[in-house]
């Protein structure tokens, strides 16, 4: 993999260099390149089996994003990251803090599926499904319908300031914002319920943290999507420059068939390459033209290409144009390239060592998670045993206990929950031992425990404090406590 763009100075978005010169008195006439300055990239529309595969993305991640928030379940919102009540609502699930190994499993898995689908086919996250390219994707669009396609958006920059300038470019802006403010609107619904957030907004009585928020995320969405673009793939995205130590020889790139494309050469549609000693490659350019980072993908691979195939859809068409068989620029490996291998070549080798071991890894973890989200109790008691009340001796000769207990219920029903005792002769729950509890929701109760003085050995004691369902659900939970007694020698446990 090259670490940078070889210039093509005369290719559209070729990057361009500042040179400083040396002083004589420190070298001669010696250069030196100190940054790269950007040049604006244009990329130009393009349609296709793959153009049309990312818009179908682009629609679906955002129907999802868009509309989530505002689907119901079980009268609340479907989707709720309440952080004040410190309840996380998924469908018909209900997340607690104490909940957070799920969230650190989902993660891990996560990480896990990016390695074994950038090992298998590279980048095909960031070219079709992540935030930055599908909202560069929407924004693009915004500008090709008010100022036009490459050209035309490239020559209105080049003109002086105008009416029809300062109305395009205030109309595009406009739209820009409005979408850019909808996400951070959308975003913050997913923390505050949304028909609430819209109610404040409409009022004009938000948050302070929601208002910083909406902007926030609207802001970031203005300007990575309508200003930086390209920049955040190349210097800000971390997934490129370490995406190099997940490539092999047989991972699926965008690759230029130089083997068949070079001698490049423009010619007419009815002359003959051979007679001309050229390749297939008319070196129109167009694969610059369409790429969104642009780059020249007939230099080889290069950590800015974002895997979006827009080169291969560009590509295919002027093949089509000129009577050539597609594929000039594909879906390919370095392996396929250099030993000439067919598809099912190339699909043989996806099953090698690292990507097995991937798989067993995902697998694993995936198959853990699903263990513990299935046996996953949604009830939680913690037991405190209260230590500013010490052991006491009551009526007839029992022995008395005070604790706490931090009852859960995860649920989103109402439940009656019993509470009983269990690891010594005699020992009882003698505070009221039903409790009821709301849905979803957390209470502290004292239950008091006594122990006939008879059937005390003294000292520390392990017991069972259980607390059960009644409606026959069977959700249970059983914590260990300890009980504690006079010694027998007279002193009292600590």
């Amino acid at each position: 993999m090259r670490g940078v763009t070889r210039p093509n100075p005369g290719a559209p978005g070729a990057p361009v260099i500042p040179i400083k010169a040396v002083p004589a008195a420190t070298g001669g006439d010696a250069e030196q390149g100190l940054f790269e300055v950007r040049r604006k990239i244009y990329p130009r529309s393009v349609t296709g089996w793959f153009a049309t595969w990312r818009w179908a993305l682009v629609w679906f991640t955002q129907i999802l994003f868009y509309g989530l928030p505002w689907a119901a379940w079980n009268d609340r919102q479907a989707v709720l990251f309440d952080l004040g009540a410190r309840k996380f609502y998924i469908f018909g699930l209900v997340f607690w803090p104490q909940d957070f190994i799920y969230l650190t499993l989902l993660l891990v898995i996560a990480a896990i599926s990016l390695f074994l689908f950038t090992a298998v086919a590279g980048r095909l996250w960031c070219g079709y499904a992540c935030p930055q390219t599908v909202y560069t994707e929407i924004f693009l669009w915004i500008e090709r319908v008010i100022e036009g396609d490459h050209n035309a958006r490239a020559k209105l920059d080049a003109s002086p300031l105008t009416g029809r300038k300062f109305g395009l470019k205030a109309a595009k802006h406009g739209a820009w914002a409005a979408l850019a403010f909808w996400t951070g609107f959308t975003f913050v619904g997913y923390f505050t319920p949304i028909k609430m957030l819209g109610g404040e907004v409409l009022s004009f009585s938000l948050g302070p943290w929601e208002t910083f928020w909406i902007f926030f995320y609207g802001f970031a969405t203005y300007g990575n999507a309508g200003w930086m673009r390209e920049q955040v793939c190349k210097y800000m995205c971390p997934y490129a420059r370490f995406q190099g130590a997940m490539f092999d020889g047989d991972t699926l790139i965008i690759a230029y068939d130089q083997h068949r494309g070079d001698p490049r050469g423009s010619r007419g549609k009815k002359a003959d390459p051979k007679a001309l000693g050229l390749g297939d490659c008319v070196d129109c350019g167009i694969c610059v033209q369409v790429c969104p980072t642009g780059i020249d993908i007939r230099d080889g691979l290069q950590y800015e290409c974002i895997g979006c195939a827009a080169c291969i859809d560009g590509c295919d068409q002027v093949m089509e144009k000129m009577g050539y068989s597609k594929g000039l620029i594909r879906y390919s490996t370095e392996h396929a390239l250099r030993e000439n291998l067919g598809l099912v070549g190339i699909v043989s080798r996806f099953v090698r060592p690292r990507t097995l071991a991937y798989t067993a890894i995902l697998a694993t973890v995936v198959v853990a998670a699903a263990t513990a989200l299935l046996m996953r109790v949604p009830l939680k008691v913690d037991v405190i045993r209260d230590r500013g009340a010490m052991v006491r001796e009551v009526e007839d000769g029992e022995l008395e206990n005070v604790y706490r207990l931090q009852v859960m219920n995860a649920t989103e029903s109402a439940h009656r929950y019993r509470i009983t005792v269990e690891g010594l002769p005699g020992i009882r729950v003698a505070s009221e031992p039903v409790i009821d509890m709301a849905a979803a929701s957390t209470r502290a109760f004292p239950v008091r425990i006594r122990l006939p003085g008879a059937q005390s050995s003294g000292g520390s004691q392990k017991i069972f404090i259980g607390v059960t369902a009644e409606d026959g659900s069977g959700i249970q939970v059983r914590e260990k406590a300890v009980f504690l007694s006079p010694r027998k020698d007279g002193n009292r446990a600590p």
